[in-house]
């Protein structure tokens, strides 16, 4: 069943971060028993603002702060990732629409012994390996239109400083301590696993391969003694967790008993290094976490800890993965309690994708690759794909065939063509020049009303988190000026001459009026194709880079105004079927470019700026 949150991330966002004296717990030294054999380990109402609003965003605001996992850099970037990043963006997009200072943050998670494991696979070192990979990030969120401001890797020298010093807080509110730890250790999740949740022959129930048996003397973080908070925590503010199911989740996890975890690795060379501990690295999780800090320090200053913090924290939002909730929604939190900083305002965790409604994975042959993607169907396509047919927060999936006619149905035809052919008409009986302001054009017709309308749902929408219902409501913004143009078919209006030609002048105002709506209510999703409407429409770079979210408010358009000469701003997508049935009639068939699959992608006249 489709969820949605329903209350707005502003309400919602300022709920949390009761007084830190509440929370900071001073301990007292723990009874230690030689060996620890733990039974669980955790794995790694709408705020409204109608049009009469002279300021959207008071100047002292504090800032949105934004956030996607650091992704792990063993292997390239998948679709996963991807989705994560696409998903934070059009959050960031939209945020900066209102008026917002956002800061958006992701970056690359570095250290810890898989990563030398990768590194030595491919005859290559850490270091190496680490700088090839977190480039290839880079490369891929540039492709994918990812307006990052802060992009962190944690062999940064700055988030070491940072760690160090957050480890010396923690140890200074006595939630350190030493001790022997003999267990089973997945490698691959770089964790001590618990025996029950084993399958047959010690295997892991993520990667399928045996855990080994290991036995370190290592530091351990007094989770056990915040279970108290957490609990606390979660009853105030219900929505520091989202969506509601996976707060349940939390609960669950916290009710049955929180147990303290090891945070550094004896056998591992790939990491920070503990203070005053040669022997021994810091934990991978506890050292990528405190990225989301790291990242905040300016790059020309010395690390400092709580300088870091007065830049920007806490977080407004943490956007992950499902499969690492509890390592933010648990350990994260207990970890700023110690250290006696704020907890995040939200913790978002997003389901998985899945390929033809199958697992996807390597051993099956069906990896859905970003790069191959965005190749294949460009970029707006992709972001539009996965934010409008993945309701957000629960697992959603990928095929090919609905992926074309998902998008060729709305970008192609219900945007693109409605664009297009409104377009033509005025070039043909208006000279591409508007005849009048499109506030006038609209006077005492109720289609205006529906468009603010529904101007104001996807507002809503997107505040509340709901991206594939943000969409949905944009969308229907374009089905509603297609029925306009079908009902009013200015085209024989135009015949008819005089005050009926008059008529329909107006009529193709109204039209691209909406159309230039449409452009910046889907800017958060396809940035590329609203910029090449704005172009169409005869606006600057500039003029399009100023706008916000008060430009959806009807009467943007004036008269006089030169619009471009018409330009597919959409490419439609045929498949290969499409392509040889024209052929076999003798139908023209665009120029097509061949893709891995059966696809081929028919291209538009080149578009400046596109």
């Amino acid at each position: 069943m489709a969820v949605r949150i329903n209350c707005s991330i502003q309400n919602t966002l300022s709920l949390l971060n009761p007084p830190l004296s509440s929370l900071r717990f001073r301990a007292s030294p723990l009874k230690l028993n030689p060996q620890f054999h733990f039974g669980q380990n955790p794995s790694r109402g709408a705020l409204f603002c109608t049009y009469a609003t002279t300021d959207i965003t008071p100047s002292n605001a504090e800032p949105f702060v934004l956030t996607t996992p650091l992704y792990y850099v063993n292997a390239p970037p998948h679709m996963g990732s991807a989705y994560t990043t696409i998903a934070a963006d059009a959050i960031a997009r939209f945020q900066r629409l209102l008026g917002k200072k956002v800061i958006f943050i992701t970056g690359t998670d570095e250290h810890g012994e898989k990563i030398a494991t990768a590194a030595m696979a491919q005859g290559s070192t850490p270091p190496d390996h680490c700088n090839l990979i977190s480039q290839s990030y880079k490369a891929l969120w540039k492709d994918l239109d990812i307006s990052y401001d802060k992009f962190i890797r944690t062999t940064d020298s700055k988030h070491e400083a940072i760690v160090k010093e957050f480890y010396s807080r923690v140890l200074d509110s006595g939630d350190i301590y030493r001790a022997d730890y003999d267990g089973l250790y997945c490698v691959n999740c770089e964790e001590y696993k618990d025996e029950k949740e084993l399958l047959d022959n010690n295997c892991c129930p993520v990667h399928l391969k045996p855990c080994v048996s290991r036995k370190e003397d290592n530091y351990f973080f007094a989770l056990s003694k915040y279970q108290k908070a957490l609990e606390e925590t979660l009853n105030k503010n219900p929505n520091f967790v989202q969506p509601s199911f996976r707060l349940n989740e939390v609960q669950s996890w916290i009710k049955s008993g929180l147990r303290d975890f090891s945070i550094s690795r004896a056998s591992v060379d790939w990491g920070i290094p503990v203070p005053d501990d040669k022997s021994q690295t810091i934990y991978v999780w506890f050292d990528a976490l405190l990225g989301y800090i790291s990242a905040l320090s300016d790059d020309q200053e010395q690390p400092d800890l709580l300088k870091s913090v007065s830049s920007g924290w806490p977080a407004s939002l943490h956007l992950i993965g499902k499969d690492i909730l509890r390592f933010h929604a648990v350990y994260w939190p207990a970890m700023l309690m110690s250290a006696g900083l704020s907890l995040p305002k939200m913790v978002f965790g997003h389901g998985f994708l899945t390929k033809d409604g199958m697992k996807m994975g390597k051993s099956l042959g069906n990896t859905l690759e970003p790069n191959d993607l965005v190749d294949k169907f460009g970029t707006d396509a992709v972001r539009y794909f996965f934010l409008r047919e993945v309701e957000f927060g629960s697992d959603g999936d990928y095929s090919e065939e609905r992926f074309i006619n998902i998008v060729n149905a709305h970008l192609a035809n219900t945007v693109g063509n409605l664009l297009n052919r409104t377009l033509g008409l005025l070039k043909k009986n208006c000279q591409s020049i508007l005849v009048v302001d499109s506030a006038t054009a609209a006077e005492g017709n109720s289609f205006k009303d529906n468009v603010e309308n529904l101007v104001d749902k996807a507002r809503i929408h997107y505040e509340n988190l709901s991206l594939s219902s943000a969409c949905e409501a944009v969308l229907e913004i374009g089905n509603v000026g297609n029925s306009y143009m079908d009902q009013r078919a200015p085209w024989s209006l135009f015949k008819q001459g005089d005050t009926a030609a008059e008529a329909a002048a107006k009529d193709l105002v109204i039209i691209l009026e909406t159309v230039r709506i449409i452009a910046i209510a889907l800017f958060p999703v396809t940035p590329s194709l609203s910029w090449r409407i704005y172009e169409q429409l005869g606006y600057s770079r500039d003029q399009f880079d100023a706008a916000t979210w008060k430009d959806t408010k009807w009467g943007g358009l004036k008269g006089g105004q030169v619009m471009a000469q018409p330009k597919p701003v959409f490419a439609r997508i045929e498949n290969q079927t499409e392509v040889e049935d024209k052929k076999s009639k003798g139908v023209a068939v665009g120029k097509t470019v061949k893709s891995k699959g059966k696809l081929k992608l028919k291209q538009a006249q080149e578009v400046a700026g596109a």
